[in-house]
């Protein structure tokens, strides 16, 4: 079929490229705060939720830094730094207190569905592991955030907090782990089809499915001309916009690559492609309640920090272990297998070489991984569950995501973890890079997104103050007591206690 131009008049103040729970909790807000504004979302896959952020291929944590321990690195002198834990449990909270405010006014409905009450626990072994984990358990006891962390070195404490792991432990093993009560699962699949229901009932927004976005470019009459294919038809549109949100998970820095913005120079992206083991055995999976989690071996990256995780999939109470690292060249699960050598350009080749250069034992740790026998991942889970047996587990492949690589004075380039906002000045393109945390801080990250791009609808006194019954820590100086207060709130509507 030939591709068939179609020019559309249509102006529109915000396309959202992705279908997911970043382009969801971006369009929702900007409703929110002002209806009038017209909202596109568009999606290549025929439906919405299907990468980064489907059930089975997010982490589905809700990373608060409860017991995350690549968020608290020891200092040379010692100490433990909590700076990026207490960054993340407060980005957490704002995402709560927005679906709290959504479930509060009705919008929606049974929270349970989409989160649940899971306990998370760090635990480790060695007399080495156990010192850093006591030295952290003090460090964020002491503040607010984190005063209600218990710890523990007694193995029969253990059994009561997670008998799975604690079985058949000798009493020559040294052993210690922290718990926090108040820890959550979500599940950002429906989560993410909630939100758009309600951008589709609500606002009557609803999303495009099965539209490539091929380009975006800079327009005379307004400020962008979004190229879109209709997968269905091979139809051709070019729609206006005033502003552009690329939230396409890992295809955002292919797309975000042809847009013609100085800002985008130097970014490249490096494929990681997850996998976990899924227990099979309902009596095992009953066993276990809580996320665990553990330390990353020396010199393996942080996204490796080993965890035995408590899943809330489809209404079904599932057990997963991981993660296990594999390649692919795609930037989505289903992208090409040419998207990395297509990502290379003489613009970002630098950054590429560099990264890949300082980051040889991770590419040594990548190539372990994937050359990895069923038997092997077995064995790693053996060091949590010590007579796990190989019939009752199965290996199921995660998403993919794509860590980001960007310029270095020093390095030519560095591996960056985390997420990155890149953005034109006028804040006209917005673009989304990057993973973990990722789903779990989508309200704090779209709210910075929100900021740069709508200054004028933010600041008002209208905006001001419906941002501020969204979320109460908007702008707010974080005290023991607001957070309580609100913690204790988000809680009680979200079912939590």
């Amino acid at each position: 079929m030939t591709s068939e131009k179609i020019n559309v008049n249509t102006d529109y103040d915000l396309i959202c490229v992705g279908g997911g729970i970043m382009s969801a909790s971006l369009a929702l807000l900007v409703k929110l705060i002002q209806p009038k504004l017209k909202v596109l979302i568009l999606e290549r896959l025929d439906a919405v939720a299907l990468e980064s952020s489907a059930d089975w291929n997010n982490a589905g944590t809700g990373h608060s830094a409860l017991c995350e321990l690549n968020y608290t690195p020891e200092n040379e002198d010692g100490s433990i730094d909590i700076s990026k834990a207490l960054k993340v449990c407060e980005q957490f909270e704002i995402s709560k207190q927005f679906w709290s405010y959504l479930v509060q006014h009705n919008l929606l409905d049974n929270p349970k569905t989409f989160i649940q009450k899971t306990p998370h626990y760090s635990w480790v072994t060695g007399e080495e592991n156990a010192t850093y984990l006591k030295k952290r358990y003090k460090a964020m006891k002491a503040h607010f955030m984190f005063d209600t962390m218990e710890f523990t070195n007694d193995i029969s404490k253990m059994a009561e907090w997670f008998p799975l792991i604690a079985n058949d432990r000798s009493k020559d093993e040294v052993l210690a782990a922290s718990k926090m009560e108040r820890g959550t699962g979500v599940n950002f699949g429906n989560l993410t089809k909630k939100l758009f229901e309600i951008l589709e009932n609500e606002y009557s927004t609803k999303v495009q499915c099965n539209h490539d976005v091929l380009d975006i470019d800079p327009d005379d009459d307004v400020e962008w001309s979004v190229k879109v294919k209709n997968i269905i038809t091979d139809e051709i549109q070019h729609l206006d916009a005033k502003h552009v949100f690329i939230g396409a998970g890992g295809g955002s820095l292919l797309l975000l690559q042809k847009v013609e913005i100085d800002e985008k120079d130097g970014y490249g992206g490096f494929p990681v492609s997850g996998e976990w083991l899924v227990c099979k055995n309902e009596e095992i999976i009953q066993q276990h309640l809580g996320k665990v989690y553990s330390k990353a071996g020396v010199g393996d990256p942080p996204m490796s920090t080993p965890h035995l995780d408590t899943r809330y999939i489809n209404g079904k109470r599932e057990l997963l272990f991981g993660p296990f690292a594999g390649f692919s060249p795609k930037f989505l699960k289903e992208g090409s297998n040419f998207d990395l050598f297509k990502s290379i350009s003489f613009d970002n080749l630098p950054a590429m070489f560099g990264a890949f250069w300082h980051n040889l034992p991770l590419t040594k740790y990548l190539v372990e991984q994937v050359l990895m026998s069923h038997n092997d991942r077995m064995n790693d889970l053996r060091k949590f569950v010590k007579n796990a047996k190989n019939e009752d587990w199965e290996i199921m492949v995660a998403g993919q995501r794509v860590q980001i690589i960007k310029k270095d004075e020093f390095e030519g380039g560095i591996l960056q973890f985390g997420t990155e906002v890149v953005h034109c000045k006028d804040g006209s393109i917005t673009a989304l890079l990057g993973a973990s945390p990722g789903a779990s801080t989508a309200v704090p990250i779209m709210l910075e997104v929100l900021e740069i791009a709508f200054p004028e609808e933010v600041h008002s006194d209208h905006g001001k103050k419906i941002l501020a019954e969204l979320v109460p820590f908007w702008k707010q100086e974080l005290t023991k007591e607001l957070f309580n207060e609100q913690l204790g709130i988000s809680n009680e509507v979200l079912g939590l206690e």
